[in-house]
């Protein structure tokens, strides 16, 4: 099958389940979102939600902390997400010693350190990864150490060793898997991250949106959501705000969440004189983010290395707010289809002051508001979790 068909075949809506095909899955998961913020915590707690109405019965394995809330009814911690790294993992490998696997017909590991201690114990069940993401790479950005690096992609290669197929949220990432991981092609099968349409569809006006969040009511907004990490790209956005504004003195760059760079962040902020045109929000609780997506002009997605999917572009675009994206991993295949002029020609500064100021000045031909969402129920999670569902129940087979 050539690669065209098995994109054409992953795009495809499998049938609905009926009820005499449920499966039982064991997710093992990451952490539970909201406690823990993050893309891999995100597709978990979303998928999750909505397996069982694709006819999949879903029960959930993550480190958080009790109480874990009300949408969690599955879900059950094995270890506080702050207790230290050796007893998580003990506590991962001693749980589901103690639980009854043989009622399951499909282990999905979401997080390769966490499966980790399980597999002596998952022994007899096959696995399915998700995989969100090559983490000792990704470690290796934020700047770990060598010997880090290489205990991480040890642990990567045991796990993804006794999986029998990969998830993964782009074309991008799967080239990843081929290529440092050595995994076949016909293992992997290509499934985007999802949004819940309905919620990000706000039926407040923009102006309605902004008066709630208190955000100004006369100046172009770019709405930002990231974490605050070096391969985010944000030192590149703030560099390329000082252009942005010789061309839109009153553009607003809003950039919502949280992370380890955010003093250097500041810093840079008042060092380029932008206190007036870039903040940072900090992290903005995750029922405000249709409100302030719904209050912005633009959005944009400035990543610089490892970008799987970039679950806040299909975000923007589900709120109606057109999204600039870097040619970064997964990012291009999420707006594509929509609009070759939401894709920048390169990562950096440059790149993003130009697509950014074209944008707000009208000179990008971008996307209406119904047009951005129209193209967003694509990654909706009826959808996506349907999809999902129709590979595992290939898997257990």
């Amino acid at each position: 099958m050539t690669k065209q068909a098995m994109a054409l075949q992953a795009m495809a809506p499998p049938q609905a389940a009926s009820p005499a095909s449920t499966l039982r899955t064991l997710q093992l998961g990451m952490g539970w979102f909201p406690q823990k913020a993050g893309g891999c915590n995100r597709v978990y707690f979303n998928l999750i939600q909505h397996l069982p109405r694709a006819g999949v019965e879903a029960d959930g394995i993550v480190a958080g902390n009790a109480p874990l809330g009300s949408n969690a009814t599955t879900v059950t911690a094995f270890a506080r997400n702050d207790s230290p790294l050796p007893l998580r993992l003990l506590k991962a490998r001693n749980f589901i010693r103690e639980r009854s696997t043989s009622q399951y017909d499909l282990a999905c590991s979401h997080f390769a350190l966490y499966t980790f201690p399980m597999l002596e114990a998952l022994r007899r069940m096959p696995i399915v990864v998700h995989f969100h993401g090559p983490w000792a790479a990704e470690g290796a950005v934020q700047g770990d150490r060598e010997v880090i690096r290489q205990a991480k992609l040890w642990v990567e290669r045991r796990v993804y060793g006794r999986a029998g197929h990969f998830i993964v949220l782009s074309q991008a990432f799967a080239r990843v898997l081929t290529e440092s991981y050595g995994v076949s092609q016909e293992q992997i099968s290509v499934v985007p991250g999802g949004v819940d349409c309905q919620r990000f569809a706000s039926t407040l006006s923009q102006a309605e949106a902004r008066q709630q969040l208190g955000f100004p009511t006369d100046r172009p907004i770019v709405f930002v959501v990231r974490r605050l990490a070096p391969r985010m790209g944000l030192q590149d956005l703030i560099a390329a705000a000082v252009r942005i504004r010789e061309e839109v003195p009153d553009v607003l760059i809003l950039i919502a969440g949280g992370g380890p760079i955010a003093p250097q962040l500041q810093q840079q902020i008042a060092d380029c004189g932008l206190t007036s045109h870039v903040r940072l929000l900090g992290f903005l609780a995750d029922e405000d983010l249709p409100t302030a997506y719904r209050a912005a002009d633009l959005s944009v997605v400035p990543t610089v290395a490892l970008e799987g999917f970039g679950l806040v572009a299909a975000e923007a675009l589900a709120a109606g707010v057109p999204v600039l994206v870097t040619p970064i991993g997964g990012l291009p295949e999420v707006v594509r289809d929509l609009s070759a002029d939401l894709i920048l020609p390169a990562a950096g500064p440059e790149a993003l002051a130009t697509g950014i100021s074209a944008a707000l000045r009208g000179r990008l031909n971008l996307p209406s508001r119904a047009q951005c969402q129209d193209f967003a129920s694509r990654y909706d999670w009826s959808c996506i979790a349907a999809r999902t569902a129709a590979i595992y129940r290939k898997v257990s087979r």
